[in-house]
């Protein structure tokens, strides 16, 4: 039996082999009966490829169930057992070459590589977005390097993506996917590898310390030399293991999702989608907390130190967590190097899906459901040509890069604006983002796929619904007009006397420590019995430092510039900032949630309706396209822009041999009102981008988003009409007929 003509020229089973029927016997399945009339025209009921339905009863069941399992005594098509024969004969068995042994058979389903696809997703996002942000503090203080260097290490990865993404999507897309995966994870463990190689090839770090040190009448000097130690020479070592995490990644976050969305059905593509990234949501999480505590281990891990982890001097094992990632990336690689090019029973879903792709005025669209496009690099510029004359895959593109900078900006200064409205440690802050991040993001990634298979929307819907959760975000986002008062700062915001300087004016020299020899270069917080956050201990006149017992923390005291609580007696001050008080931070901490929690709510549902949007041979491409746009207008701008938003709110700025560092000190309301600004502009021009192709948006002629009427015999075309009960024998596949 020949298959039937596509009418629409999409999404047709590839293959020049005939199916195959064979007899099966029982009359009755499933607890109905085969043989009434009804039954008979729900079985014959064809899609719009001429395939017969199916159905899977949940996202995470096999794909080896039979289309129709139905039979009579009469010869008809839906009286056989259905058998697929995959495209070109290729082996669809798990293993590595010859040795593919029945074991392994077991993990070859989508939940299989679901599966190691989350752990790759997992340690990618560890690695990358957990581990670099938590250690860029100790290796700038390690291999003496500048802040923009670090930001240049950290902006390698997406450079990096951005170079391959073109490549990689063309060719891995009409290629062996997951070889390009485990190939990925692969150069992905060599550059955790590389990464922490300079523990290796550097000597000791060593630090001769006193305690007395930064106190007034100690010996104080810093020494300013020309140049910068050779040691900084290390960041192109970094840089280039950052290129090799980029690279690395690549392939997982478009071959990654477009294999995922082959190998199952479409109504269920999105609930796989989502748990990967889920699983890629959680991995940052992991970085911080573990990352975190390995900077609590001295980074010379055989040698003793008087240092303490709340000396600025003090370096952590920053580079355990890359060694580890490394290993499990070597790992890793393996059972995804085994995987076939499609997964068993993955052509019933091929020839089923119902095409959304947007229609262009000519019908060029077609072009791409050719079986050999795409396989050249004489197809490339067409490719292209074809995603640029697609307004909705474009505007999707664009919304895409809106909201990636305000993720990608938030992500970067988020623990640092909580550190400065609630007066936290990096430590404190970096904690609690955390405990925003992982129930709001991942909750709101895996949700955004639930609703999108349990609503069943199709494309125009899933826009619709990002439409409305970047309007929820939006209102959101106002709480930013409220701000936590900032804790008062001797010399910055009040003056010794306690009366209000003016802002912009620094006077952090007084009577009471001018004699103190006191250097502007040493910043170490303290924080007074009079609730006055002080520059460092010289700076508030502290004489002597000792250490409680208990917690080890220290105390400074015989400190002149602190007002006298008992006569003859001098006030002292504890190490650190002052504890705010400030009663709008539960409110603050709530809207933020809602704030991240609805961003990656859309995030899901509009990478689904990027894939529906376009033709099922340019998914991979077109994925790889929108990252291009998102990492360059997006990912990399973002934390630049939020970074110079953020600077402009500066009170008081490091001073490193008469030359501007970082900054010390912000003003909380002009931080919140900066953040409000940058938010409300990215989030309406976000809605203007989902509200701008869900306008333009023309499903093709027939499905249910398009408002011209389909005929009778491809009426039930749509995937909500394919959950028959279907529980007989497994889909079989065979190399030939």
């Amino acid at each position: 039996m020949e298959m039937p003509q596509n009418p629409r020229g999409e999404n047709t089973l590839i293959s020049t082999q005939p199916f195959v029927f064979s007899s099966v016997s029982p009359s009755v399945e499933n607890g109905f009966d085969i043989n009434s009339p009804g039954t008979k025209e729900r079985c014959h009921t064809p899609l719009s490829n001429g395939t017969v339905l199916s159905n899977t009863n949940s996202p995470l069941d096999s794909c080896m169930q039979p289309l129709c399992n139905v039979t009579s005594g009469k010869s008809s098509p839906c009286s056989e057992e259905v058998k697929y024969v995959s495209a070109e004969g290729e082996n669809i068995s798990c293993g590595w070459g010859a040795f593919a042994p029945d074991c392994l058979q077991f993990f070859n389903t989508p939940k299989g590589i679901l599966f190691f696809l989350c752990m790759a997703s997992f340690l990618q996002g560890m690695t990358v977005n957990g581990f670099i942000n938590t250690i860029i503090t100790s290796i700038e203080r390690r291999y003496d390097l500048h802040s923009y260097q670090s930001g240049l290490i950290a902006s390698s990865y997406d450079i990096a993506a951005c170079v391959c993404l073109t490549f990689v999507s063309y060719f891995g897309g009409t290629g062996h996917k997951p070889r390009w995966l485990g190939l990925g994870v692969l150069v992905m463990g060599l550059g955790s590898f590389l990464f922490a190689l300079p523990q290796f090839t550097t000597g000791h770090y060593e630090v001769n310390f006193s305690e007395e040190f930064g106190t007034c009448g100690s010996s104080q000097n810093v020494s300013c030399t020309e140049g910068t130690s050779s040691l900084s020479n290390y960041m192109f070592v970094f840089m280039l293991g950052q290129f090799l995490h980029g690279i690395g990644a690549t392939p997982l976050y478009t071959l990654g999702v477009t294999y995922l969305d082959e190998n199952v059905k479409s109504n269920y593509s999105p609930v796989y989608i989502a748990i990967f990234y889920t699983a890629a949501i959680l991995g940052p999480a992991a970085g911080y907390l573990t990352g975190g505590a390995l900077l609590n281990i001295y980074t010379e891990i055989d040698r003793p130190t008087e240092l303490t982890t709340e000396n600025p001097l003090w370096v952590g094992a920053w580079w355990i967590g890359f060694l580890g990632a490394g290993a499990s990336a070597f790992l890793i690689s393996i059972p995804i190097l085994g995987y076939p090019r499609q997964l068993p029973g993955s052509q019933r879903y091929v020839v089923m899906r119902v095409s959304e792709t947007h229609q262009l005025k000519n019908g060029s669209q077609k072009t791409a459901s050719d079986p050999d496009f795409g396989k050249t690099v004489k197809d490339l510029p067409l490719s292209i040509w074809l995603l640029l004359r697609n307004p909705t895959f474009i505007l999707l593109c664009l919304a895409g890069a809106t909201e990636a900078t305000l993720i990608a900006g938030m992500s970067t200064f988020g623990p640092k604006f909580l550190e400065s409205q609630f007066s936290l440690s990096a430590s404190e802050a970096a904690t609690l983002f955390g405990y925003l991040v992982v129930p709001a993001g991942g909750g709101g990634t895996f949700l955004g796929g639930f609703f999108v298979n349990k609503f069943k929307l199709r494309c125009s819907g899933i826009i619709k619904f990002c439409l409305f959760c970047t309007l929820i975000s939006l209102f959101a986002v106002f709480i930013f007009f409220m701000h936590c008062p900032n804790m008062p700062v001797a010399g910055v915001t009040l003056k010794y006397n306690g009366s209000i300087l003016p802002e912009g004016s620094i006077q952090l020299l007084a009577s009471c420590n001018e004699k103190c020899g006191c250097l502007r270069e040493i910043y170490s917080p303290v924080c007074g019995t009079d609730n006055v956050m002080y520059y460092s201990p010289c700076h508030a006149g502290c004489s002597t430092v000792s250490i409680l017992p208990k917690g080890g923390k220290k105390v400074y005291r015989n400190c002149s510039c602190i007002p006298q609580h008992f006569p003859y007696r001098l006030g002292h001050a504890t190490a650190g900032k002052c504890t705010s008080s400030c009663q709008r931070k539960s409110l603050l901490l709530v809207f933020v949630f809602v704030v991240i929690l609805f961003t990656f709510l859309s995030s899901i549902p509009a990478l689904t309706a990027t894939l529906r949007c376009v033709s099922d041979r340019q998914r991979s491409f077109a994925l790889g396209i929108q990252w291009i746009v998102v990492r360059t207008l997006g990912g990399i701008p973002g934390p630049i822009a939020f970074g110079w938003v953020i600077d402009k709110a500066c009170l008081l700025w490091q001073n490193q041999c008469g030359d501007q560092g970082s900054c010390y000190i912000y003003q909380n309301s002009a931080m919140s009102h900066y953040i409000l600004i940058a938010g409300i502009v990215y989030k309406v021009l976000g809605i203007i981008f989902f509200g701008s192709a869900c306008l333009l948006y023309k499903p093709p002629r027939g499905s249910p988003d398009s408002a011209v009427a389909s005929p009778p015999s491809s009426s039930s075309a749509s995937e909500n009409t394919t959950d028959l009960q279907e529980h007989g024998s497994a889909l079989q596949t065979q190399n030939s007929v």
